[in-house]
């Protein structure tokens, strides 16, 4: 029997010639796919001679992503069942699960999605077989013709388009076929594939999740088809527990908990992507932009405030213009003159909404000779910026067009950048943890090879740099490739909130470009003129984004410091509203934010008005209260503790305050 060698898992060994992945992982149930030299492979192909060989079970992110795309392909086999006249689009998996694109004469409703869903079931318990199938693209358009989306990925160019690598790329063209277990052929579809082996793997862990309308690969000139969204898992178990997950995500959803608690709005004579905070968000703002205030006081940073709008030639020079015009609003055409006959005497010149701030302090930076000195300079700034966002892109306050960067740039020279960027990361993680975030790792972005300005010399010193500055914080660090910005690497700070979601936080910026294009100098010791370094570093993002994110880690019940309302007082009957009069007076002289519920509401009514607005404390009086100089406290999780000393129960919530607790 001939035989071949190669490498399994690290071990080389000799195999009959024709062994399959189906053969060498046949004790594996959850193996599903395999990698050889690198590429994923179906199971059933044959092992070459000389090749390195992995399992990939399903836990891993490549087999659960192979998972999600044999889903999307089941989806598509049962909407073509149900309705034969619905054409395909093309069905990528995506995070937490897979979408699949279709065209069909009417758009699908709820109960389309339990008709599929049924459909889906059916196909999987048959435990129809995935058969790749290589053709030639004269084979593939012939056998396809019936299907135009599927052509049209065979005959033009693919790039950029949306969803379309999982259908066709480089190498082979290959159809994979559904196959029954008495060999016949159910279904097929243009794929590059890899699938799992069977339909049976995917079990019960799946589910329809929603419909919507898309483009044909993303774009507005082409025709609008019908997407359907589900998700898919290894197991039910981990199925409901991500249903869970999403229902307790749109409990805290920060649009939601922002108008149950009267803290901002996105009205629609304004426009979209442009909150307005009511006085509850505004103290909350407040408190976050004041901590932060006396924060960077403390870490030697400078104030500076500058304009909203720019002339155009500023972000000429900074290369926005170049690199960043389809983020940025239209141009203003102002300070055009002409005379009585209507002739130009003067011409306009274009203005821009500003995008970013780094220019601008820039221009601060270079208003007068700077000397070695002076450095580092820490300029910061709440600097209100404007970014035109697609209408489908936008979201709340985490996705906004018009939002307040907390943005600093440091000015540095090349010798102290390391230890700068250093104290910058600490003083970004401390910051963060002041707010109540804790669970933080790092993303390393690097250059995009099509998108950048400066020699590749100045890249790799400035990537390496950040790099050994975040291997030193100890914090997991995970790269994100051709993830920078044109100017320069950076480090973003991820965090994972009270459930468990990732949200980027802070990002440091490291750039020897800006400075060169801005001709930025200052006065060595020995008296020549060098180029500072400059670091690019917005702690929170911004504030509406951080906001939202605090409302939603919180599920609106802010820490003490922070809440709108810190305390409700609240007399069990009218008698009593002068005496708690008397004790908000006091809590008010130590600058707590307090409020004296004297309405004609019931006192259940107003104990339930207090929880629905997550009032840290609620102080309630009665006849013994009274008497005894005392007050009840009720806290957000129901309990109380009763009849405390009045100056007990002020010292109580003046050092919750203090401390920043969470109670």
């Amino acid at each position: 029997m001939p035989s071949v060698n190669a490498t399994i898992d690290g071990v080389e060994r000799e195999l009959e010639a024709g062994t399959t992945g189906t053969d060498l992982f046949a004790d594996r149930k959850d193996v599903v796919v395999m990698r050889v030299d690198g590429a994923l492979w179906d199971l059933a192909r044959e092992v070459p001679a000389g090749a390195s060989v992995e399992a990939v079970p399903v836990s891993d992110p490549d087999g659960l992503m192979v998972l999600r795309h044999s889903t999307a392909h089941v989806l598509a086999q049962a909407v073509q069942q149900v309705n034969p006249d619905a054409k395909l689009g093309v069905g990528p998996p995506i995070e937490n699960g897979f979408y699949y694109d279709f065209d069909v004469e009417t758009p699908f409703t709820p109960e389309d999605l339990k008709k599929l869903e049924k459909a889906m079931q059916r196909i999987v318990k048959e435990g129809q077989l995935f058969v790749r199938r290589e053709v030639t693209r004269e084979e593939a358009l012939a056998e396809l013709a019936h299907e135009p989306f599927k052509c049209e990925l065979l005959t033009h160019d693919t790039e950029g388009a949306e969803g379309a690598s999982v259908e066709i790329g480089e190498g082979d063209i290959t159809i994979y076929d559904n196959v029954r277990r008495g060999g016949e052929r159910a279904w097929g579809d243009l794929c590059r594939g890899p699938h799992v082996p069977s339909t049976r793997v995917l079990q019960n862990g799946w589910s329809l999740m929603r419909s919507a309308a898309a483009y044909w690969k993303g774009s507005e000139k082409n025709p609008q088809l019908q997407r359907v969204y589900g998700t898919a898992w290894p197991t039910k178990e981990e199925l409901v527990a991500y249903k869970e997950r999403l229902a307790e995500a749109e409990r805290r959803d920060h649009r939601k908990l922002g108008a149950e608690m009267d803290l901002f709005s996105f009205p629609d004579e304004i426009g979209s992507g442009l909150a307005v905070f009511h006085p509850k968000g505004g103290i909350v703002r407040m408190e976050m932009e004041e901590y932060s205030r006396r924060r960077h006081i403390e870490e030697g940073y400078e104030f500076v405030y500058t304009p909203h709008a720019t002339k155009g030639k500023l972000f000429e020079v900074s290369g926005h213009l170049d690199w960043y015009k389809d983020g940025m609003y239209p141009a203003m055409h102002l300070d055009e003159e002409r005379d009585a006959d209507g002739n130009v005497t003067k011409q306009g010149q274009d203005y821009y909404l500003k995008p970013m701030n780094c220019p601008m302090h820039n221009l601060v930076f270079d208003s007068r000779g700077r000397s070695y000195r002076e450095l580092p300079l820490r300029l910061f700034e709440f600097g209100t910026v404007y970014r035109y966002e697609k209408s489908g892109v936008v979201h709340g306050m985490t996705r906004a067009r018009g939002f307040t960067q907390d943005d600093a740039h440091i000015y540095c020279t090349r010798e102290q950048m390391k230890d700068e960027l250093t104290k910058t990361l600490e003083f970004v993680l401390g910051l963060l943890k002041d707010y109540g975030l804790e669970d933080f790792y790092l993303e390393l972005s690097t250059k995009n090879p099509e998108k950048f300005v400066g020699s590749d010399e100045v890249w790799e010193e400035a990537t390496e740099t950040l790099r050994e500055v975040a291997v030193g914080s100890g914090l997991e660090l995970v790269p994100d490739p051709g993830g920078a910005a044109f100017y320069g690497p950076k480090i973003s700070v991820q965090t994972r909130d009270a459930i468990g979601r990732t949200w980027q936080m802070s990002t440091i910026q490291l750039d020897f470009n800006l400075p060169e294009r801005f001709e930025l100098e200052y006065t060595a010791p020995d008296g020549s003129r060098q180029r500072p370094v400059m670091i690019h570093r917005a702690l929170f993002g911004s504030i509406e984004r951080f906001f939202a994110i605090l409302t939603e880690h919180y599920a609106g019940q802010f820490p003490v410091w922070l809440a709108p309302v810190q305390v409700r007082a609240i007399p069990v009957a009218e008698p009593f509203n002068d005496y708690l009069a008397e004790v908000c007076a006091k809590l008010k002289a130590e600058g707590v934010r307090v409020e004296l519920d004297d309405s004609d509401e019931r006192f259940p009514k107003k104990i339930r008005t207090a929880s629905k607005e997550k009032v840290p404390f609620v102080l309630i009086a009665g006849g013994d209260d009274a008497d005894a100089n005392a007050v009840s406290f009720r806290y957000r999780d129901g309990s109380q503790d009763n009849q405390v000393p009045v100056d007990e129960a002020v010292r109580r919530i003046v050092e919750a305050v203090r401390t920043k607790a969470q109670v």
